[in-house]
């Protein structure tokens, strides 16, 4: 029988050791995320992060514009915590007649909606147009003002104040006027007390939504009086000058 060479014996054993090697290194798992997706498994999850800051991340009970519509004005009452919004009211709201059924209907969706979406991007509520639009507008400028506003002391502007004037008695009944005012401007205006019964009922309808909007452009109690409404125009004048100089007390 012929012998095999002794140099040709070293070499098929040498080039055998490198075959175990190489097999050996193809069947190491994977040890990072790049290869265990490449290896056909799933990476380790990284975890999600927070966003700093950004709108809507203030908390508190914020009242936004009143908002003039063709049926009434319509004002949204929120409260956000940790960046959401929690709660969501309409504190006005066309009234009278058929606006009292509409509102009646409205207004909870409009509410549940707020809540639902976070912000004010909501749909209009079928057949009250103008309440969803003036809902919408007074949703959003509560929200800009809980984002902007801040507690005193923390580096923010001036937490919000809501002020009630005196009642200053007019020939017809007393007007006061209770106003909600943040970073030096009035963001919310409201008659709490006002004429009522018989004509003044009609007067108080016409004029008081026009003085509420009429205090929110002007940022100040010198505000021209409503026709036809002199003496409520001066007494919501000499409420609201009262409550504004109480604010910063």
């Amino acid at each position: 029988m012929r012998k095999s060479h002794p140099v040709r014996r070293a070499v098929l054993a040498g080039a055998a050791t490198v075959s175990g090697i190489v097999l050996l290194l193809s069947l190491k798992p994977a040890s990072d995320p790049g290869a265990a997706s490449a290896a056909g498994g799933a990476a380790p999850p990284v975890a999600a992060q927070s966003p700093q800051g950004g709108r809507g991340a203030g908390t508190g009970t914020v009242t936004g514009a009143a908002v003039q519509t063709q049926y009434g004005p319509v004002q949204v009452r929120v409260t956000v915590s940790g960046g959401r919004i929690t709660a969501a009211e309409a504190v006005q709201a066309p009234r009278g007649g058929r606006s009292d059924q509409i509102t009646a209907d409205a207004v909870p969706k409009l509410n549940q909606a707020a809540l639902t979406a976070g912000n004010a991007d909501i749909d209009a509520v079928s057949g009250a147009t103008y309440t969803s639009a003036g809902y919408r507008q007074s949703l959003q400028s509560a929200l800009d003002e809980a984002a902007a506003g801040a507690p005193q002391g923390s580096g923010g502007a001036p937490a919000a104040q809501t002020l009630t004037g005196a009642a200053v008695q007019t020939q017809y009944g007393p007007v006061q006027v209770r106003v909600t005012v943040s970073g030096g401007r009035i963001t919310a205006a409201e008659a709490v007390q006002a004429p009522r019964g018989g004509r003044s009922d009609q007067i108080t309808a016409d004029a008081v939504p026009k003085l509420n909007q009429a205090a929110l452009t002007a940022g100040n109690a010198d505000i021209d009086a409503i026709s036809g409404a002199t003496y409520t125009s001066a007494g919501y004048r000499q409420s609201l000058q009262s409550a504004l100089d109480r604010a910063g007390d």
